[in-house]
């Protein structure tokens, strides 16, 4: 590549983390898919009002545990995921894409 091309946000993923079908790509997109689900479980729950204490006792967890998912440090389960949405009297809903 010369100095006149851009570079695509695939080229310099490639670059850092490994061509997609990777082991290290693939924790690259386990850990960024993580912190993508805990950045829209925070702004929804900031936009409603609710504390990551008043959030962890409503959904039977930790306050520490929001805390990690709203960092994108920790992986979580659909079902807790659900469980949390519901805690903050929200669903899940799933529809096809066309």
């Amino acid at each position: 590549m010369n100095n006149n091309t851009l570079q695509t946000a695939n080229d310099l993923l490639d670059k850092k983390y490994g061509k997609e079908g990777t082991a290290t790509r693939g924790q690259f997109n386990e850990k960024a898919i993580a912190y993508y689900y805990g950045v829209l479980l925070r702004d929804k729950r900031k936009e409603l009002c609710i504390t990551q204490s008043e959030l962890a006792k409503k959904s039977g967890t930790t306050r520490s545990y929001i805390a990690r998912i709203e960092k994108g440090l920790t992986d979580m389960q659909v079902s807790t995921f659900i469980k949390l949405l519901s805690a903050m009297g929200l669903e899940l809903s799933i529809t096809q894409i066309a």
